[in-house]
């Protein structure tokens, strides 16, 4: 089966590398790896046990400010099996019936929510009262009204709701953002944001609508969603789109195959992006500004990322980004630090409002106004 993780293609050859500015990957990672760390560490259940959480579990193995400490799911076996695998104990392992007694465990301070879109609301609520903070893979909800709903539910529980944006955490990716905030690229005037992969197994939860809430907007799409935002550093205010569709027995009604969609921005910087479930090697973000430009290839992928701007590549050692994010919203929690790119509720809900608007204009084919 075809999945995020497989699309990527590496690009080879051999690149110069720039010099790490001093001081500069620290800012991107809370620890480097050759740091000790004897501080609080953040005790985290993960909920769904799919591959994306055996592959978050693996990255929190190099965690310094963030452990694994329990799981919750429906499947017993997989619960066995990473008992074994993580040393998890019996009392902090728990089923989707009874998760809500984590409010009287002290292993669990935080749990990640990795399950299909359409489940994230009613699950992040759930944690929230019982008094835990919570983190939710993206899409945060399958549409605005839920995850106003979630965002509501945390602050009257006083819990942090924290969204896996792993790429806020991603060295390439800050450092162009540093770049374009000290001028480096001059006036930006342009962002292309292409994301896209063929899906495999037509029976998997995200191509079926009640699960996924919508197809490869509601999957890969959302990268160059949020991408385009962090990119030109700027919110939109209109968006247009068009969504083509040539597999509708694969794509039902509600699926999205194919969109392409337009983004303005009140400095007059406009994107043109792809989302797409229906071609491979599609994960590149470009920044065009009047004085330089940024290319990541890959953008997005777990694989490592890759980037250049017009003065030549960038090179920064490979960290999987689960473990820097979940390094990094430990601190957030734990310390109160404040990311240079935020990952709580409300960044969270921005995207789901574009991407509401990107369904509303393919449907009426229409400009649609944002406010975000």
């Amino acid at each position: 089966m075809n999945t995020r993780r497989e699309f990527i293609q590496k690009i080879s050859g051999s690149a110069i590398a720039l010099s790490v500015l001093p001081g500069y990957l620290p800012a991107a990672c809370t620890t480097l790896p050759n740091e000790a760390y004897n501080g609080p560490v953040l005790k985290v259940a993960i909920l769904g046990l799919g591959n994306y959480a055996n592959r978050v579990a693996d990255a929190m193995v190099s965690c310094k400010k963030a452990k694994l400490t329990g799981v919750i799911s429906g499947t017993p076996s997989k619960i066995k099996a990473w008992q074994t695998k993580f040393n998890i104990p019996e009392k902090n392992c728990y089923n989707y019936e009874n998760y809500d007694a984590i409010k009287d465990n002290p292993d669990i301070d935080a749990v990640y929510v990795i399950t299909p879109n359409a489940l994230h609301s009613e699950e992040v609520i759930r944690v929230a009262k019982a008094g835990k903070q919570a983190i939710c893979e993206k899409p945060m909800a399958i549409n605005v009204k839920e995850g106003e709903e979630m965002i509501e539910a945390c602050k009257k529980a006083n819990v942090k709701l924290l969204v896996g944006y792993r790429m806020h955490f991603e060295p390439h990716t800050l450092e162009i953002i540093r770049l374009r905030n000290a001028g480096e690229f001059g006036k930006i005037k342009f962002f292309q944001g292409l994301s896209g992969f063929i899906i495999g197994d037509p029976n998997q939860w995200r191509l079926n609508p009640k699960l996924s809430g919508g197809g490869s907007m509601m999957d890969i799409g959302i990268y160059s969603v949020n991408g385009s935002r962090y990119m030109t550093g700027e919110d939109p205010i209109w968006v247009n789109a068009v969504e083509t569709k040539n597999d509708p027995v694969k794509f039902v009604q509600g699926i999205d195959e194919t969109i392409q969609f337009q983004l303005g921005f009140p400095s007059g910087a406009v994107a043109s992006c792809l989302s797409t479930y229906s071609m491979n090697w599609l994960d590149r973000f470009f920044l065009d500004g009047t004085e330089g430009f940024a290319e990541l290839y890959p953008a997005t992928g777990y694989d490592p990322t890759q980037g250049r701007t017009n003065k030549g590549p960038l090179d920064f050692p490979f960290i999987p980004h689960q473990t820097i994010q979940m390094d990094e919203m430990a601190a957030i929690i734990l310390e109160g630090k404040k990311p240079v790119l935020p990952v709580d509720g409300e960044e969270a809900l921005k995207d789901l409002k574009i991407i509401e608007g990107i369904y509303k204009s393919a449907q009426s084919g229409r400009t649609v106004n944002l406010k975000l």
